[in-house]
């Protein structure tokens, strides 16, 4: 399950599939923006994403494109849902860094403590532009003492929502019941 955007996904994949996609490109394009100031690798990075993104706009939302009403909501519940990976993103690194910094920890040490000995690499683990992985999580939270939920998005996306609201109307077993978030 997809619960955090990857740019180095996106970019394999040559295109833009969503509307949460084209919504969480652009904030990792305004992302790399500062992050190339620091690091020109992340300049033909931003690149190819400035090209996916300007190539999903004119397909999708172009003075040609037929522009519906459903689309309109599909975008602004996309732009919600990315909002609010952006913000939960920003607290797990701010959360992150607080804790660096009353162990007297760098970045680029914790870097290497995770394995990580690129400091560009763990830039962009902190920013939200690669996802950490599982072991690092694990990591973060018994070196640093960060709840998991502060570490993991804990939501789940629209569509394995319904899937799984459909599936528990099909059981009809009343004691099943998912739990709702401020992600719905």
């Amino acid at each position: 399950m997809k619960t955090q955007f990857d740019i180095s996904q996106l970019i394999e994949a040559g295109k833009i599939q969503d509307e949460l996609d084209f919504e969480r490109a652009l904030i990792a394009d305004r992302k790399l923006r500062i992050l190339s100031k620091e690091n020109p690798k992340f300049k033909s990075i931003r690149k190819k994403l400035r090209d996916l993104i300007e190539s999903y706009e004119k397909q999708n939302w172009s003075a040609n494109s037929k522009i519906s009403d459903k689309k309109l909501r599909e975008s602004d519940i996309a732009e919600l849902i990315a909002e609010k990976e952006r913000l939960f993103i920003q607290r797990r690194k701010e959360l992150i860094r607080k804790k660096l910094k009353s162990l007297n920890l760098t970045q680029q040490e914790f870097g290497e403590i995770l394995g990580h000995r690129n400091k560009s690499y763990i830039s962009e683990l902190m920013n939200g532009v690669s996802p950490f992985s599982l072991k690092d999580l694990i990591v973060i939270n018994r070196l640093l003492k960060i709840d998991l939920t502060d570490l993991v998005p804990t939501f789940l996306p629209q569509s394995d929502r319904i899937k799984i609201r459909t599936t528990i109307k099909k059981l009809n077993n009343p004691k099943l019941k998912l739990s709702k978030t401020t992600w719905q």
